[in-house]
């Protein structure tokens, strides 16, 4: 079986809950943290509500969806939207700051 048939798993580091969670490629990182119990919000999980908005500190993700919504400074900053967000290498992921 050629090896691009078999989904790769990064690392999800979530440092300030002293959790790393395997994260497969094909599911969000919303996704990967509900399944593992991680309480984490989220509302309308397209990418529009902003409810989830979290911060990589490391690593890089794509979006299933062309516009997230998200402005170019928050990208710039850090700012991702776990609800549409699939990762790309071994991320690490922080809550915003309230």
């Amino acid at each position: 079986m050629p090896t691009e048939d078999i989904p790769r798993r990064w690392v999800l580091d979530l440092p300030e809950q002293g959790l790393m969670l395997q994260a497969p490629e094909e599911r969000t990182l919303l996704q990967t943290l509900q399944s593992a119990g991680v309480a984490w919000p989220a509302s309308c999980r397209n990418g529009t509500c902003r409810t989830c908005i979290g911060r990589l500190t490391a690593g890089q993700v794509r979006y299933g969806v062309d516009w997230p919504g998200l402005l170019p400074e928050e990208k710039a900053a850090g700012a991702v939207l776990p609800c549409v967000a699939y990762p790309v290498s071994d991320v690490a992921l922080v809550p915003p700051v309230d």
